[in-house]
């Protein structure tokens, strides 16, 4: 977490975030970097922080691992398939999506996400598009132009004027497009 930008480190943190530092502290004590009480002592720091920046002072002092590449642009291609990713995947400065006869579903909840706008273009045919949103962020998709479907945001209340925004472009033709956060409940999230 070397570095934080002033929006990443304003965002708020899911579990999944909370669960990788845990491992970097765990991986810093088995290479003797802490003591086990340090250890202790910066869990449950972690476990308590609701911010990035409130667990960079737990891991300032260890060594980072090195960055992926972010690179600028990447097209996903899919025919007759189902197109997705999620996860901790490192999301680029722009997405061009281009499926026919399957179904696409970008979950950007626990992404790596290093601009404050990132781009979607899509050009999708017989297929229905989800789109899941990390906490805080917003959409703009007005100029997705849709043929034989349907366009639904389903913006969270309070959820305006997050740090990051994306907009999504292009073509959505016999199926639906979905704008939406992510579902939870009790334990599950989807």
């Amino acid at each position: 977490m070397s570095e934080l930008s002033p929006q990443r480190r304003e965002l708020r943190m899911a579990d999944a975030d909370r669960e990788r530092v845990v491992q970097m502290l765990n991986a810093a004590v088995g290479e003797g970097r802490i003591t086990l009480a340090e250890f202790e002592e910066r869990v449950a720091g972690v476990l308590a922080a609701r911010t990035f920046g409130e667990v960079e002072p737990y891991l300032a002092d260890l060594p980072q691992p090195p960055a992926p590449p972010v690179r600028d642009v990447i097209e996903l291609k899919s025919m007759a398939s189902t197109l997705s990713r999620s996860g901790a995947w490192t999301v680029p400065r722009r997405l061009v999506v281009r499926n026919s006869a399957g179904s696409v579903k970008l979950d950007f909840t626990d992404a790596l996400i290093s601009f404050p706008v990132v781009e979607i273009h899509l050009d999708v045919l017989a297929g229905t598009t989800v789109i899941v949103l990390p906490v805080g962020a917003t959409v703009d998709a007005s100029e997705v132009h849709t043929m034989a479907g349907s366009l639904k945001i389903r913006q969270q209340i309070g959820e305006h004027g997050g740090n990051i925004h994306f907009v999504v472009t292009g073509r959505q033709r016999m199926g639906d497009l979905v704008v939406r956060h992510q579902y939870r409940f009790w334990r599950w999230r989807w």
